[in-house]
């Protein structure tokens, strides 16, 4: 079979979100390999198309940082650990793409040379010009903020194209789909339409960035094999969330 070229993608690079729960599968904690193998085949495919990819990953599927800190962890210290578990599950990831035939490597926002390279923007951008998928970890290296922040700020420092945010669901609805079947999905909204309705897609803070980067931010479903390669060529079911 061949494969896409980059001249069918729409976009030259972009960041794709991933949630540390995504690799939990239905176990709901830890990282399900059977779960991580897809999602890293995914990843490999659409990179193989010739987009330069990275890669934010979040960490609740082995700590949350805020609900530690509401059962009495200090904030700061809490979200330290938070960005600890984007590590292992970074690691993982890379273990899984390479696997899957695609060069990876992370980059944690937190120092920690014997493990992964520390992030440099510099060498972040090089890696992304001979092709190889970042995955960055540590969120942003400081507590307070989310791995929704993090993607947003690593997108606009990698001059992404555009932000990819997998979840569960093939876009954003009017209510959870899974409660309501006749939610209705939106192909696309403004910035200013997810912080007027508190649609909760990401944090206040990403939005804010993506919009004043003028970064598009689209919302996908990571369940079904290929999906990612399919979105990349304008081809998936999704919303779009851009100036309007």
């Amino acid at each position: 079979m061949d494969t896409p070229s980059a001249a069918k993608t729409r976009y030259r690079r972009v960041l794709v979100k991933l949630s540390g729960e995504a690799l939990a599968g239905d176990k709901g904690y830890g990282i399900d390999l059977d779960i991580i193998e897809p999602i890293a085949k995914d990843i490999a495919a659409a990179a193989a198309t010739g987009v330069e990819l990275c890669v934010v990953i979040g960490g609740g599927n082995i700590f949350r940082g805020l609900m530690a800190a509401e059962g009495g962890i200090d904030r700061a210290r809490a979200d330290y650990m938070g960005m600890l578990a984007t590590v292992m599950n970074a690691l993982a990831l890379q273990t899984a793409i390479e696997r899957a035939g695609q060069t990876a490597r992370v980059m944690s926002a937190i120092p920690m040379p014997t493990v992964c390279e520390p992030y440099i923007r510099d060498k972040a951008l090089d890696h992304l010009a001979k092709g190889r998928v970042v995955v960055f970890a540590g969120g942003t290296g400081n507590p307070f903020f989310t791995t929704d922040t993090a993607a947003a700020l690593r997108a606009a420092e990698m001059e992404c194209e555009a932000l990819y945010k997998a979840t569960q669901v093939d876009g954003v609805y009017s209510a959870d789909p899974q409660k309501v079947p006749d939610a209705t999905r939106y192909e696309r909204l403004s910035y200013a339409d997810v912080l007027k309705q508190d649609l909760r897609i990401m944090d206040g803070a990403a939005i804010a960035l993506a919009r004043d980067n003028r970064i598009p931010i689209i919302v996908f479903s990571i369940k079904n094999q290929g999906s990612l390669a399919l979105e990349l060529q304008g081809q998936g079911a999704s919303t779009t969330i851009d100036g309007g």
